[in-house]
C-alpha cells in the first residue's frame, strides 16, 4: 500500500468516526428540536457550519467555476467519475429520481454537482454528455488531482487516485454526498445507500434553511 492510500484510508477512518460522532450529537439534541427525520433520510447535518476550501475547477462546459459560485442554492456534491461501473450511474439516477419528485419551488433551491475524481478521462465534453443522461441541470466539475484532493479532504469525503497507468482502471471513492448551504459553507452529509423515497420527503424542509 502506498503512502497516499496509506493516507487516504486513515482519513476515510476519522470521516467514519466524525460521522458516527455527528449522528450521536444530533441524536443527544433531539429534546431540543432536531428533526429525527432528516436522520432517518441519511442526512447528517453538523452542529456548526464548516468552510469550503477555496479551489477552482473547471464546469461540464469548459468554463472555470469557484466554490463560491456556489452559494444562492443548497448543493449536492457527490465526488464519482464517468466511467464508474456501479455506483455513479446509480447514485445519479436516484437523484434525478428524488428532484423529479420535489415541490418545484424545492427543486429551483437545490442543485447535483459530480466531481470527477478521474480528471485524465472526464473532460468537460465527457462530463456534459455523461451528465445529459440523466438530468440536463446536473453540473460536473473537473480539476488537477491537488485540487480535487483538497476539496474531497476538506469535505470529508476523500478518495483513493487511481493508478492510470493501468488500461481500464477504476477509482476507489465514497458513496457519500457533501452538503453545502446557500452560504457556501458546508452544513452535513448524505449517507450511502441512498434512500430516494425518504430524501424527497425530507429535502423541501431542508432547502428552505438559509
Amino acid at each position: 500500500m502506498t503512502r497516499v492510500q496509506k493516507t487516504v484510508f486513515v482519513l476515510a477512518a476519522i470521516v467514519a468516526i466524525i460521522l458516527g460522532l455527528t449522528v450521536h450529537r444530533v441524536l443527544q439534541d433531539n429534546h431540543e428540536g432536531a428533526n429525527t427525520g432528516f436522520i432517518d433520510a441519511g442526512i447528517i447535518l453538523l452542529p456548526e457550519h464548516r468552510s469550503v476550501p477555496s479551489v477552482t475547477m473547471t464546469d461540464q462546459n469548459g468554463q472555470p467555476v469557484a466554490l463560491d459560485d456556489l452559494k444562492g442554492k443548497w448543493s449536492v456534491l457527490f465526488f464519482g467519475y464517468t466511467f464508474c461501473p456501479d455506483i455513479c450511474p446509480t447514485t445519479l439516477a436516484q437523484l434525478r429520481q428524488v428532484k423529479s419528485e420535489l415541490p418545484a419551488d424545492a427543486a429551483a433551491r437545490l442543485q447535483v454537482i459530480l466531481v470527477s475524481v478521474d480528471p485524465k478521462r472526464d473532460t468537460p465534453q465527457q462530463l456534459k454528455q455523461y451528465l445529459g443522461y440523466f438530468d440536463k441541470d446536473f453540473r460536473g466539475f473537473t480539476g488537477d488531482e491537488g485540487g480535487l484532493q483538497k476539496l474531497a479532504n476538506g469535505l470529508s469525503i476523500p478518495y483513493i487516485p487511481a493508478d492510470t497507468s493501468k488500461p481500464n482502471y477504476t477509482v476507489e471513492h465514497s458513496g457519500n454526498l457533501a452538503l453545502l448551504g446557500p452560504d457556501g459553507t458546508q452544513r452535513g452529509f448524505i449517507r450511502a445507500p441512498l434512500n430516494g423515497p425518504k430524501l424527497a420527503a425530507q429535502l423541501p424542509a431542508l432547502v428552505q434553511r438559509n
